[in-house]
């Protein structure tokens, strides 16, 4: 029983320390080549309509509800959503627009757990194609941040999914 109780205080240690250690930030950025040039891409992520085009969270409820509001285009284009499990609820508003080189969100999450993340687009020309660069940042409270261990490849699939379709509406 002794042998048991200490390898479960050995199991929460590491957990505990590992929870510190990693800290409460996280970053995530993920980066594409688009045979288009940076206005044919900026059009596709400068308001909230055209980013749910290839928003990859979009997909994930057929009967997701989106409701718009602002001036599309324009800093405060927002949009919230309520979905099903897998989709959650919450809004994502644009917070800064720079033509042809970036655009920035602020996304607050209710469900399945309430939290609050920023994102960028970035765009750099390269020749006549477009490196698009979608970053995330946020803050994860402890022991949530524990989630990070996980995060890198379920982000990647999604990030991967959204900027192949990008570029598959760009490239047209």
């Amino acid at each position: 029983m002794k042998k048991i109780l200490l390898i479960l205080l050995g199991i929460v240690a590491v957990a505990v320390i590992t929870m510190f250690v990693m800290g409460k930030s996280y970053h995530f950025e993920k980066s594409i080549v688009i045979n288009a040039p940076l206005d044919k891409v900026y059009a596709h992520l400068n308001n909230t309509k055209s980013i749910n085009e290839w928003n990859p969270w979009m997909k994930l409820d057929p009967t997701i509800k989106v409701k718009y509001s602002g001036n599309s285009g324009q800093v405060g284009d927002k949009y919230c959503w309520e979905g099903n499990e897998e989709s959650g609820s919450g809004c994502q508003e644009i917070t800064a627009l720079v033509p042809n080189q970036k655009q920035s969100t602020k996304m607050i999450f209710y469900k399945p757990f309430e939290s609050e993340a920023t994102s960028d687009l970035i765009l750099i020309p390269e020749g006549n194609a477009t490196k698009v660069t979608w970053t995330m940042d946020c803050e994860l409270d402890y022991p949530m941040n524990l989630m990070k261990l996980f995060m890198d490849s379920q982000m990647g699939k999604s990030y991967d999914s959204g900027l192949n379709a990008l570029e598959a509406l760009a490239e047209k």
